[in-house]
């Protein structure tokens, strides 16, 4: 069963956000297995993000490497809203 996630920070800047990504490329993690969407999107000045993920098991294992990044960029992302993903429709 796929899982959304949607983190609403109120403190993570795109500048952030494309440093986090490029730490997270050079770790080898820039598409993680058991992702399989991203996105990113503007709220105010922030990021926002929801991704979807094959299980919550591939999520918190992507997490061991995103949580200390995020620590090193001065963000905290809280706790997400997970809910089952009843349907995707791409294109």
């Amino acid at each position: 069963m796929a899982l959304g996630f949607y983190f609403a920070s109120n403190s993570f800047s795109p500048e952030q956000y494309d440093d986090a990504i490029s730490r997270l490329e050079a770790a080898g993690a820039g598409s993680p297995p058991g992702r399989s969407y991203h996105c990113a999107f503007a709220a105010g000045p922030n990021l926002h993000i929801f991704d979807v993920w094959d299980s919550q098991e591939a999520f918190e294992k992507f997490g061991e490497t995103l949580m200390p990044i995020l620590g090193d960029l001065g963000d905290d992302p809280g706790e997400p809203v997970v809910a089952e993903i009843h349907n995707v429709v791409v294109g």
